[in-house]
């Protein structure tokens, strides 16, 4: 009877592992390197809190660093990897070309400061080092601070190809939206929360010109945008504009990681579809006017799916290591 009970067990597991691919089994914990590298937090935050005080961009750029991450093979910092002759990597992907450098370098920064302890030298995985440093740049731009569970390894692979269809596009509406973040085992609520990231954003003016300049046939504006945001929009982001242009994702805030997103996207000041959606789907739009009223709600929503956003695909055992050098294999 045990045996059976045991098989039972088992295939609902492994059934459990084919429905829900990015959902990590391992067990992350807060206190992982308590015996091997016990300051591994402090040493981080100061490395991080060095870099954010040299540019505010580094906020911005390590979240969707961390979050571009998770979403291709897990958080296992293959987007670290830099392309080889033979092989391109996840960050030379069309999707991650506009991943800032500040990013990057807050983890290559965060790792040398871990390694020049002797006790802790390649001890720490850049996967958790780029969780740590994520967690940190949101305290230090005035969201939540949260605790960090710890112990994932480095992934092994990291190839260019893997990145497609894997990362949400602007014009994404909310059921593909739902869908790609449901195949990371996130939830409609986890998928509201984590968007609000985009209050400390900035986009190049490609990815939203359609809605200023061509949104159709009928219209040249889309009329989900707010017209007098849709006028300033056109100002900083004329046709032909240079492509290294990039504004800010929140009018209002744009230094400051707040629920003002969800203000904005009540008054039609979403930068993309994929943010003003959010507002205008009856099945989103009762979460944005809760947490646009509700600061602490919302801190405590982001948190809980960060968190969980932060177990994906996570490596352990044979399928992982901790790199030397996070920009290179061992």
């Amino acid at each position: 009877m045990n045996r059976f009970i045991n098989l039972v067990f088992f295939l609902l597991v492994s059934l459990s592992s084919c429905l829900f691919p990015g959902t990590a089994s391992v067990k992350l914990r807060r206190n992982y390197y308590h015996k091997t590298c016990p300051n591994v937090e402090n040493i981080v935050r100061a490395a991080v809190t060095k870099k954010f005080q040299q540019t505010f961009v580094t906020a911005p750029a390590t979240i969707r660093l961390f979050f571009h991450d998770c979403f291709v093979q897990g958080c296992d910092a293959s987007i670290m990897i830099a392309s080889s002759d033979g092989s391109k990597a996840e960050k030379d992907h069309p999707d991650n070309l506009s991943l800032a450098g500040d990013g990057f370098d807050t983890v290559i920064k965060a790792k040398e400061a871990v390694n020049a302890v002797p006790s802790c030298r390649n001890k720490v995985s850049c996967a958790d080092i780029l969780a740590m440093a994520t967690r940190d740049v949101i305290a230090l731009a005035g969201g939540p601070s949260y605790e960090v569970e710890l112990g994932r390894l480095d992934g092994l692979s990291s190839t260019a190809g893997s990145v497609d269809g894997k990362l949400p596009q602007p014009f994404f509406n909310l059921n593909q939206l739902n869908s790609l973040f449901a195949a990371n085992g996130l939830t409609q609520k986890n998928m509201i929360a984590l968007s609000a990231a985009h209050t400390v954003g900035f986009s190049h003016c490609s990815k939203f010109a359609n809605r200023i300049h061509n949104f159709s046939r009928e219209t040249a504006v889309d009329p989900a945008l707010n017209q007098g945001y849709a006028a300033q929009l056109r100002g900083m982001c004329p046709k032909n504009v240079d492509t290294r242009i990039a504004i800010d994702m929140d009018p209002k805030t744009p230094r400051k990681f707040d629920n003002v997103y969800f203000q904005n996207l009540k008054k039609g000041k979403g930068l993309f579809s994929s943010d003003q959606v959010l507002f205008h789907d009856p099945r989103s739009k009762p979460t944005v006017n809760t947490w646009a009223n509700d600061s602490h709600a919302f801190k405590r929503a982001f948190i809980a799916a960060i968190t969980k956003l932060g177990r994906v695909g996570v490596k352990t055992g044979k399928n992982g290591n901790i790199r030397r050098n996070c920009a290179a294999f061992n």
